[in-house]
């Protein structure tokens, strides 16, 4: 076990993250939600260290949750990536409610990152789209933009549907996945075709780790 916040502490930051005001379908924007964000922080730190001290990046970070969690966890530095200048306005905002200095943000295309970015990261931290709409197999780009940047691991989640095919993926790119947990993502309605109020899906909660080459 490693020194980490009370997981009760960590879900009520999350709960204080201003989410998106406007989300769009095209980019698949919904808020990680602070039970789960929560969930996940906690179990990276207490159980693997690998957020304290760390050089930690947030692939499509949105409105800075998984940031913002990691940041209170005594991340050396977090760096967001994210493409919607939106979404990054209330991320700064956030930042600055918070009154956290080893958090920064970068707006671009995640899967278009400069190669200067490449092994630069300790962890990575990703919600990706599940590419569920006009975005199909974007989950698996950002899984490997995630890897290029890491020189040590990656957590991210996937739909549970794709288990079978996600770590077939992760195999043939030589990497070691494991499945930490299944977890229940309770998707608020979010966008006018919605029907329902709100709709749980099931995901997969990975941690990827990259082998080092000699």
């Amino acid at each position: 076990m490693f020194p980490c916040l009370k997981l009760r502490k960590i879900e009520e930051t999350l709960q204080q993250v201003s989410d998106f005001k406007k989300p769009k379908i095209k980019l698949e924007q919904y808020v990680t939600p602070a039970h789960l964000g929560s969930h996940m922080l906690y179990t990276i730190q207490s159980q693997y260290g690998d957020i304290s001290g760390k050089l930690v990046a947030d692939l499509g970070c949105g409105c800075g949750g998984l940031s913002i969690g990691a940041a209170i966890l005594d991340a050396s530095l977090v760096i967001g990536f994210e493409i919607d200048s939106d979404a990054l306005d209330i991320f700064k905002d956030n930042i600055t409610d918070h009154e956290l200095e080893n958090v920064d943000v970068v707006q671009c295309d995640v899967r278009n990152l400069p190669e200067k970015f490449s092994k630069k990261f300790d962890t990575v931290l990703m919600n990706p789209p599940f590419g569920t709409k006009n975005n199909e197999g974007i989950d698996k780009q950002f899984l490997d933009v995630a890897l290029k940047l890491s020189k040590n691991v990656v957590y991210s989640l996937h739909k549970t549907t794709t288990r079978k095919h996600m770590l077939k993926y992760a195999e043939s790119l030589g990497v070691k996945a494991e499945v930490l947990a299944e977890l229940h993502y309770n998707l608020p309605s979010t966008y006018k075709f919605h029907k329902k109020s709100s709709v749980d899906i099931e995901v997969d909660f990975y941690k990827f780790s990259v082998q080092q080459t000699c």
